[in-house]
C-alpha cells in the first residue's frame, strides 16, 4: 500500500495551529505526530513550514453535467476543485434533465464515477409535483433536498404553498434553499424596465434581487422549518438583516443553518462598475456594509459554512445585455486563495476559515471520516505555501468556460499540492490524470 509521509508542516485544525508531520497510508491519515520516522519505501514530502489543512467541501457548486456541458463538466470544474484545494464538493439539480427524479440521480452518480477528480455528492431537487419521489427519498443517497424558493429555471421554482408546507414537513434528507421573493424581483424587474427599457446597468442588479426579496423568502424558509422541525440549511445568504434569522454556536447543535459564498464575502456592488455581467450572480452582491455584516457573521459563528456557489457561463453568454447575460460566476479554482486573502487583511483568521470551510460541512451534512486532519480519516489534504503569491492569467484558468472575475489579480498565497484519498490530484500547477474522487458517504 502507497504511503506518503508530509514533514514539516504547520497543521491547521480543529481551531489549532501546530508544527507536526502527517503519514498517509493508502487512502487514509495513518499517524499525526510532532516527529515521524519515514516507513520504508514511503514518499517524503517536505513542506518546509508551509500550511497543511484538510481539503475543502463545497457544499455548493453548479458543475453543469448533465445537458450543460458547453458551461462545464465534471472533470473540467473538479479539476479546477482540486487545483484550489478542494476536495470534496455537491452539486446542484438544476441541469438537463434536471435531478427531481431517484433514476436521474442514480444516472447522475454513474456518470461521475471515474471522470472527477474530487469527491462528489449530489443534490436531490424539487418541483410543484415530485412530492412522491421526495418522499421516497433514501437518507445517504443525497446530501440534501435542494429547493428553489426564489426564480429558477423550467420547473424547479416551488412556489405553490401548499406544496411547500408539505415537502417542509415530509422530506426525509435535509432541505436546503435558495431564497429569494419571486413576486418582489418581478415587480422591481418591472420598475427597472420602465426607467432604462431594456438596456438595464448591472448596477441595478442588487436593487432587482433586493435586499427585501431575500428577507421575505429567508423569513418563510425558517418559518417553515421551525412549524415542522425541518433540518434547514439557507443557501448563499447576502444581507445584514437576514441574520436576526440565525443564532451563533456549534453546527451540529443547529436546527437551522447558514452560509455564505465566497464572492458575497470577498466583493460589493462597487465593483459592478468594472466586472458588470461578471458580478453577476443570483441573490446579487449588494453592499459594502452587508459584506462586513457577512464577514462578521462568519467569524462569530452565526454562519456555519462557506461555500462558492460555482456556476460557469461562457464568455458569449456573459457578454449580453442585463435580463440575457445569466447569473453565476465560476469560483471554485480561487475559492481557498479568497479566503486566504480575508486571512491577510486580517478579516478572517485560518483557523476559522477552516473551521467553516472544511470542518462544518462535514458536520451539517455527516458526510463520513472527511473534513478533518485525524487518524483514520480519509487523507483529503491541501498543502498551501503562504509566502508565494498567485496571478489569476486566462491561461491558468481550469474552467471550461475560460474566464475568472479574477483575471489580473493577485493573491496573496499559493496552492502547492492537494491530495485526494491519498493520491497526489494537483501538484507543481498540473492537475494529475491518474487521481480520481470517490463517492461521498454520509452518516443516516
Amino acid at each position: 500500500m502507497n504511503q506518503t509521509l508530509i514533514v514539516n508542516a504547520t497543521l491547521v485544525n480543529e481551531g489549532r495551529r501546530f508544527a507536526a508531520d502527517l503519514l498517509i497510508r493508502g487512502a487514509r491519515i495513518e499517524r499525526i505526530a510532532a516527529r515521524i520516522s519515514a516507513p520504508a519505501g514511503a514518499q517524503v514530502v517536505d513542506a518546509q513550514g508551509k500550511l497543511l489543512l484538510p481539503g475543502l467541501i463545497d457544499d455548493q457548486v453548479h458543475f453543469r453535467e448533465p445537458g450543460l456541458t458547453h458551461k462545464g463538466d465534471l472533470a473540467s470544474e473538479s479539476a479546477a476543485a482540486v487545483a484550489g484545494g478542494t476536495t470534496s464538493f455537491f452539486d446542484m439539480p438544476n441541469v438537463v434533465p434536471q435531478t427531481v427524479t431517484r433514476e436521474r440521480l442514480a444516472e447522475k452518480y454513474a456518470l461521475a464515477q471515474n471522470r472527477c477528480h474530487a469527491n462528489y455528492a449530489f443534490y436531490f431537487g424539487a418541483t410543484n409535483d415530485n412530492l412522491a419521489e421526495i418522499e421516497a427519498l433514501v437518507p445517504g443517497s443525497t446530501p440534501a433536498l435542494k429547493v428553489f424558493m426564489g426564480a429558477s429555471t423550467g420547473n424547479m421554482l416551488v412556489d405553490d404553498p401548499v406544496v411547500l408546507d408539505r415537502i417542509f414537513a415530509r422530506s426525509p434528507v435535509p432541505v436546503l434553499t435558495h431564497c429569494e421573493d419571486t413576486p418582489t424581483i418581478k415587480a422591481n424587474e418591472a420598475a427597472a424596465r420602465a426607467k432604462y427599457g431594456e438596456d438595464v446597468p448591472f448596477a441595478e442588479h442588487p436593487r432587482i434581487r433586493s435586499a427585501e426579496a431575500c428577507y421575505r423568502s429567508t423569513a418563510l424558509a425558517v418559518s417553515l422549518a421551525r412549524k415542522h422541525g425541518t433540518r434547514l440549511h439557507v443557501l448563499h445568504l447576502t444581507t445584514a438583516r437576514e441574520l436576526e434569522f440565525f443564532a451563533p454556536g456549534p453546527v451540529e447543535s443547529k436546527q437551522i443553518t447558514v452560509e455564505a459564498c465566497v464572492h458575497h464575502l470577498y466583493f460589493d456592488e462597487a465593483r459592478y462598475a468594472d466586472l458588470g455581467a461578471r458580478l453577476k450572480c443570483n441573490p446579487a452582491v449588494k453592499t459594502a456594509a452587508d459584506r462586513a455584516a457577512l464577514v462578521a457573521a462568519v467569524r462569530e459563528g452565526r454562519i456555519d459554512i462557506v461555500a462558492t456557489d460555482h456556476a460557469p457561463h461562457t464568455r458569449e453568454e456573459k457578454a449580453q445585455s442585463y435580463f440575457k447575460a445569466p447569473a453565476g460566476l465560476p469560483l471554485v479554482q480561487h475559492a481557498l486563495l479568497i479566503l486566504l486573502e480575508l486571512v491577510q487583511r486580517g478579516e478572517l483568521s485560518l483557523e476559522t476559515v477552516v473551521q467553516r470551510a472544511c470542518h462544518a460541512p462535514a458536520l451539517r451534512f455527516g458526510v463520513v471520516e472527511r473534513g478533518f486532519l485525524r487518524e483514520g480519516y480519509c487523507a483529503d489534504l491541501v498543502l498551501v505555501d503562504p509566502a508565494a503569491t498567485t496571478v489569476v492569467t486566462p491561461e491558468s484558468l481550469r474552467y471550461k468556460c475560460g474566464w475568472s472575475p479574477f483575471e489580473g489579480h493577485r493573491f496573496p498565497a499559493r496552492i502547492d499540492t492537494t491530495w485526494v484519498n491519498g493520491q497526489v490530484a494537483y501538484t507543481q500547477g498540473q492537475v494529475q490524470p491518474g487521481a480520481h474522487g470517490r463517492r461521498l458517504e454520509f452518516k443516516p
